[in-house]
């Protein structure tokens, strides 16, 4: 986050803009298999065997299950669809610990059975979209239990559903993703017109996996809870974000303040536990794991142990300018101290990995030249370059081939030179693949693209009480967030503008967050905007106009897309690997029937909402 915002009062918002039974999504065509799957045999109904044990329920919420026990068969699982057979083979090879039949929708088994029976079916009668051979039994209960012991979501065996995507999909102010068609037409002039090819390339949307947006999941009961992982996750039916971003201990958005690594002078990281993980972030991460198996994962800490740094605290103090006194709250600067956090910081990668969430790429640092009341640290410039080219990046190449580091998350006006510098500096450029910048470091997206993926990693939250880019202070409100459309459209123009700037992929912050939205800042507490937003309350999911307008792009756009070209309108095209095109075009005027965009020089016209978007798939 970019500076201290300001509440005195805490207060509920309810926003009514959709209702959870997504009425207004559009249908989802053909989720593979026909939700009978094989019979999976009686097979001494492999789940019955402690039936997961209630595996300890999963329900104290940091405590993963007991043991499934071994199916005889395996099986290939009754797709959930029935709550009694127990499905053999879901207990004996579902994804992830179900234990209990995936149709009887029971809490959080812990280790799997042993054999190779088929992926589990998913929710009860629902047709499988994860059908096939699973993984063997399994990360054997790598999924914990979770806050409010949810259960997993699903498996991932098998081929992915096969999504047909609409031809035009359109969305207004509570009006979301109706569905349409184009005609295809030989005269007239073109309103937007896309290129052929491109060079730019795109790696896909992700969001950010926090410990209070799990928590507000927790209120929620278990079908809600499973629709919005799959809002976020699915193909068919939801963002299918492609990345996930993961805090290495607290982020601001953490229940309180804590790290891996709490044991002072810990050198040799023998106390290095990622125990805290399991009660909310895991649980949260496996979750979408039950629904897109193929997610990607990259990882910043906010602060290092606080015993590494200059003040021993998780915070530091605001608004400091290099050079920084040690009570500002600095990472220590001696060799042992950075061999020490690029240990902290493998061990994470490690860790993560033993259960099953493979972590492709860290940055070292959140925000490096922002100090706050809430997790953070500041690093100089020189300090930074020295930690990945001496320390971090030898300590990777030796023990981690397959995680790349990334320079970043820079925000500050001065994390932008410190990435460019970074970008000049030949040896730790041996180490470096790519550079996460947000907020005020859009600028040096031209100088870095050229030696490395740009990732956009943190959209911007909304409810500022300073100036920025497509706000109006005045709306700035100190007791909760908008969530409303006016933060939509905003999220609209910062997803274009990083887009037009040059970068590989654009990340949200909270994806789930509670009504009130607040930060670990507790004398001054920032009410953020999310993605989904959680009431309470009244028990319910809300889905933001941001949501529909991250989803507009990130469910059409495949990773290794390229960016194209799109001329005369407002708008954002990128051509798959498929050679399909998506082109996303907002409208801030009145609605306009035969809006014509031309692809490819094929002109394909439609009815275009005002005040909206309309995203067209096309391929010749």
């Amino acid at each position: 986050m970019k500076h201290l915002r300001g509440v005195t009062s805490v207060l509920g918002l309810t926003l009514w803009l959709a209702a959870c039974g997504s009425a207004e999504d559009p249908p989802s065509p053909g989720k593979g298999g026909d939700g009978t799957g094989a019979t999976g045999g009686t097979g001494a109904t492999g789940g019955t065997g402690a039936t997961g044990g209630s595996g300890a329920t999963g329900g104290a919420g940091n405590q993963t299950g007991g043991s499934a026990g071994a199916a005889q068969t395996g099986g290939t699982g009754a797709s959930g669809g029935s709550t009694t057979g127990g499905s053999a083979g879901t207990s004996a090879g579902a994804q992830g610990g179900t234990g209990a039949t995936a149709g009887s929708g029971m809490t959080t088994g812990g280790s799997t059975g042993t054999g190779v029976g088929g992926a589990s079916g998913g929710d009860a009668g629902a047709p499988p979209s994860t059908g096939g051979v699973s993984a063997t039994g399994g990360a054997g209960g790598a999924a914990a239990g979770g806050s409010a012991g949810m259960p997993p979501l699903g498996g991932t065996g098998g081929m992915p559903p096969v999504v047909e995507k609409p031809q035009v999909l359109t969305s207004s102010n509570n009006n979301w993703l109706k569905t349409g068609t184009y005609t295809v037409v030989t005269s007239g002039n073109a309103d937007v017109t896309v290129g052929e090819s491109g060079s730019q390339k795109w790696v896909g949307f992700g969001g950010t996996f926090n410990e209070a947006g799990w928590d507000a999941l927790s209120v929620l009961s278990e079908a809600d809870r499973a629709l919005a992982i799959k809002l976020l996750y699915d193909a068919a039916d939801g963002a299918k974000f492609d990345w996930g971003r993961i805090p290495i201990g607290a982020s601001d958005y953490a229940m309180d303040r804590y790290t891996l690594s709490e044991t002072a002078n810990d050198y040799q990281m023998a106390s290095f536990s990622i125990a805290r993980d399991q009660m909310r972030l895991i649980p949260f991460i496996k979750a979408a794991l039950g629904v897109k198996a193929d997610i990607k994962f990259w990882a910043s800490p906010w602060t290092p142990p606080k015993w590494l740094k200059t003040n021993n605290s998780y915070d530091a103090v605001s608004s400091k300018t290099p050079p920084y006194s040690d009570s500002d709250g600095v990472m220590k600067g001696d060799d042992m101290s950075l061999t020490a956090f690029a240990l902290y910081l493998e061990k994470f990668v490690q860790e993560y990995g033993k259960v099953g969430i493979n972590i492709s790429a860290v940055v070292p640092q959140n925000e490096p030249g922002y100090g706050n009341p809430y997790p953070s640290c500041y690093w100089s410039q020189d300090l930074y370059i020295k930690f990945v080219k001496s320390f971090l990046g030898p300590k990777f190449k030796a023990d981690l081939p397959n995680t790349e580091i990334w320079g970043g998350t820079m925000s500050a006006p001065g994390d932008g030179d410190i990435a460019v510098a970074l970008s000049n500096d030949s040896t730790a450029m041996q180490y470096v693949k790519g550079f996460g910048l947000q907020w005020n470091t859009k600028d040096k997206t031209g100088t870095l693209k050229n030696k490395g993926l740009v990732i956009q990693t943190e959209h911007k939250c909304g409810n500022y009480d300073f100036a920025t880019d497509y706000w109006d202070q005045g709306r700035y409100d100190p007791n909760k967030p908008q969530n409303d459309f006016a933060y939509g459209q905003e999220s609209w123009k910062n997803i274009r503008d990083w887009v037009k700037a040059g970068a590989n992929s654009y990340n949200a912050w909270n994806m789930v967050l509670d009504t009130l939205g607040a930060n670990l800042n507790a004398s001054k507490p920032w009410h953020q905007n999310a993605l989904l937003v959680v009431d309470r309350n009244a028990k319910t999911l809300i889905k933001t106009p941001a949501y529909y307008v991250f989803r507009h792009l990130s469910q059409y756009v495949q990773p290794n897309a390229v960016v194209v070209s799109a001329s005369g309108g407002d708008a954002l095209a990128f051509k798959n690997p498929d050679n399909s095109y998506v082109v996303v075009v907002y409208n801030e005027g009145a609605a306009k029937a035969g809006m014509v965009v031309s692809v490819a020089g094929t002109k394909l016209q439609f009815d275009m909402p005002g005040t909206g978007w309309a995203t067209i798939n096309y391929k010749m």
